[in-house]
Formats: structure tokens, C-alpha cells, sequence
């Protein structure tokens, strides 16, 4: 059984109050997880190209501040 089969496994034994408490968790835990890999992104210069190009459009009259 692999990993991922023994946590479905695991989840599915769950009670209902214990499985909000999990859903909960896991949801700050992916949140995280997303934060560390986007900050990772911008730090690395991955994004770079990207807000070059926002800020061209921004300068041609493309888009407005808010």
C-alpha cells in the first residue's frame, strides 16, 4: 500500500469532528505550501517576465491603476 493509500485509507476512518479538524488544518497547511512555492517564484525571478509586461501595458495605456 502506498503512502497516499494509507492516508485515504486513514481519512476515510475519520469521525466528522475529526475530519474538519484535518480539513482545517490541511487547507492552512496547502496554503502554506503555495505561499513558500510563489514566494520561492518571485525570489527566483520566475515571475520577472510577467510583471515586466504588466507594467509595459500599464505604461501604453492598457489598464488602469486602481
Amino acid at each position: 500500500m502506498t503512502p497516499v493509500q494509507e492516508l485515504e485509507r486513514a481519512v476515510r476512518q475519520l469521525s466528522s469532528e475529526e475530519l474538519a479538524a484535518f480539513r482545517q488544518w490541511f487547507a492552512a497547511f496547502d496554503a502554506a505550501a503555495w505561499d513558500d512555492r510563489f514566494e520561492g517564484d518571485v525570489t527566483g525571478g520566475r515571475l520577472d517576465s510577467l510583471a515586466a509586461e504588466v507594467l509595459l501595458d500599464l505604461r501604453e495605456g492598457c489598464c488602469t491603476e486602481r
